[in-house]
């Protein structure tokens, strides 16, 4: 009877709460893609105003419900100086949103090593990622089968995981959502080699 009465409890009082990187070099649109998704999927979020984020410096957070599942997310500094604290978060991470600016030609190669970094390093083995080709909207973007050929050489380092290459417009909200909902999907079917943290609803 306890057991019943436990998952019971645990079924209308908490919910699966898990932990999502989103990691890219500066101004590839990190904080832009975070405000958008709040907006889409908390109700009464009062988002900032677009035209004035900048450049982050250390860290943005966020929060979103889907369902039973709370996802945080930790939108980290992209400038080289920064990216050397990025390992500090994924062992506690259970995704990665990683953005490229798919307007910038001249940067592609160096977010492309960044990325490498990133993937190959132990503590994200197996972890879903979601590769996301930003401001789709711009004229003269790099379209997602060019940033395809881009990080393909090395897609080995990839791994037995989950991943996704998507094309999005942060500042309009376009694959928002949609991309959203693919990560938790992949994040609950991952959830017994990264089992999530308990939440009571609040």
């Amino acid at each position: 009877m306890y057991t019943l009465l436990s998952g019971l409890w645990k079924y209308l009082f908490q919910k699966e709460e898990y932990f999502v990187l989103i990691l890219g070099l500066d101004n590839a649109g990190k904080t832009t893609y975070l405000e958008q998704t709040k907006t889409k999927f908390n109700k009464n979020y009062q988002g900032m105003n677009f035209s004035k984020i900048t450049s982050t410096v250390g860290l943005n957070i966020g929060k979103i419900d889907i369902g039973r599942v709370r996802l945080n997310f930790w939108d980290l500094g992209g400038q080289e100086e920064l990216q050397s604290l990025w390992d500090k978060y994924y062992a506690e991470s259970h995704a990665v949103i990683y953005i490229v600016d798919s307007s910038d030609r001249e940067r592609i190669d160096e977010s492309k090593t960044a990325f490498d970094d990133m993937i190959k390093n132990q503590y994200l083995s197996g972890v879903p990622v979601m590769l996301l080709a930003n401001k789709q909207d711009l004229e003269g973007c790099m379209k997602v089968s060019d940033v395809k050929t881009v990080f393909d050489p090395n897609i080995d380092l990839v791994g037995h995981r989950d991943i996704q290459l998507a094309g999005v417009s942060a500042l309009k909200g376009d694959g928002v959502d949609e991309g959203i909902r693919w990560l938790v999907d992949c994040i609950k079917r991952n959830s017994i080699e990264r089992p999530p943290t308990q939440k009571e609803i609040t």
